[in-house]
């Protein structure tokens, strides 16, 4: 279908789609199995400007909005989950650097993540706080000097591998969450190491890993926007960058949809290819509606962000939503319409499968979305009563 896409952003989805197929397509058995960060695949993206596209033009970006964003992270998880996730991730960990920081700090950052030299990542995800996010425990006590970060960040995206993280910590604990503060930590900041590494059921090629703070020491001025505002900039963050989870599952989808399709047409069975059968027509019918209303939604919502308007979370989180349900279906009907063979390593559609369960969980579990979906409803009602 034609989405208006400018021209410009039909050039930025026709290069993402070439590096997929040319440099990702014949690694992703491999990265996926042998769990490896894709760095020599960052670092194509890197030479082909795919980090420049979410940064602003005056910090060494091409000044790309949240649906660019998504046409890149689809068409790379068309290919691989695992690598578009490795990408996305450092769009998420500058983003409130982008919209809350000071001059000084967008100066000093921004310009090594859009050349791609350095990967950035967001943490808030904690033991005891997951789809809570409030119940951060973390802290970052004002000391002279700066602030004492002290506590344990779990399972972040790019954990170990990204140079620069933006960290939700509690500047005063007494006051929860209207007491927390997005913090900039530099990889190699004494007091700021890594714990395990994860080993995951899909995404394998992303790194996901603790981030251990112990008397960490970091300066005054690495500290976003004003103490205590943290909470409502992350909450702000996941509103504008749930779109780029549901391109994921779109481009997950996509890729699942067209190895069910070339399967059906080359297994024979009962004298005819499988593509012949009712049965396997309606499957495939169903995932092809499925991948494009969830094309149509993703889009939608990335250009409500881009339109500048205040309140998205009720479009950002359904089109999350709509979308990971989507990829989670059709990645397993492609198992099914595969057969036996879909259930083998030689064929993609198990990784896919695999790929697809996470985006039902992080950035927001679609259980929790969906209330907040439900509270956008009541708000909307009580307005109009």
């Amino acid at each position: 279908m034609d989405y208006f896409l400018s021209e410009h952003q039909q050039t930025i989805r026709s290069l993402a789609r070439r590096l997929a197929e040319e440099r990702i397509l014949p690694l992703r058995a491999e990265l996926d199995e042998k769990e490896e960060f894709p760095w020599a695949i960052m670092k194509d993206l890197a030479d082909a400007d795919m980090f420049r596209v979410f940064v602003p033009e005056e910090y060494e970006g091409l000044g790309g909005g949240c649906l660019d964003l998504c046409l890149v992270v689809e068409e790379l998880s068309r290919v691989c989950s695992g690598v578009a996730v490795s990408y996305a991730a450092s769009a998420l960990g500058c983003m409130t650097l982008m919209e809350y920081g000071t001059e000084e700090q967008r100066q000093k950052f921004l310009p090594g993540i859009a050349s791609g030299q350095k990967l950035s990542a967001f943490a808030i995800t904690e033991p005891t706080a997951g789809s809570d996010a409030s119940n951060i425990k973390t802290t970052a006590e004002k000391v002279e000097g700066g602030y004492l970060l002290n506590g344990t960040k779990q399972f972040i995206t790019n954990g170990g591998e990204a140079e620069i993280y933006t960290v939700l910590a509690l500047t005063d604990k007494t006051r929860g969450a209207r007491g927390a503060s997005a913090i900039l930590v530099e990889k190699g900041t004494p007091g700021f190491t890594f714990g395990k590494k994860e080993k995951k059921l899909g995404i394998r090629a992303s790194a996901t890993s603790e981030l251990i703070f112990r008397n960490c020491l970091v300066p005054e001025e690495n500290l976003i926007g004003k103490p205590g505002l943290g909470f409502i900039q992350a909450m702000r963050l996941f509103d504008r960058s749930r779109p780029g989870i549901g391109a994921q599952a779109v481009g997950l989808a996509q890729g699942a949809l067209e190895a069910a399709v070339d399967y059906a047409q080359q297994r024979i069975q009962f004298d005819q290819p499988i593509i012949s059968l009712p049965v396997v027509q309606d499957m495939l019918a169903e995932m092809d509606i499925q991948v494009e209303a969830a094309r149509a939604l993703v889009y939608a919502a990335a250009r409500m962000v881009d339109s500048g308007a205040k309140n998205v979370t009720e479009e950002s989180a359904m089109a999350k939503v709509f979308a990971s349900d989507a990829a989670m279906k059709v990645t397993t009907d492609a198992v099914q319409i595969c057969g036996g063979a879909g259930y083998m390593k030689d064929y993609p559609v198990e990784k896919m499968m695999r790929d697809a369960k996470i985006l039902q969980i992080y950035e927001g579990t679609n259980q929790i979305l969906r209330n907040a979906i439900a509270m956008q409803l009541r708000k909307r009602k009580a307005r109009t009563a």
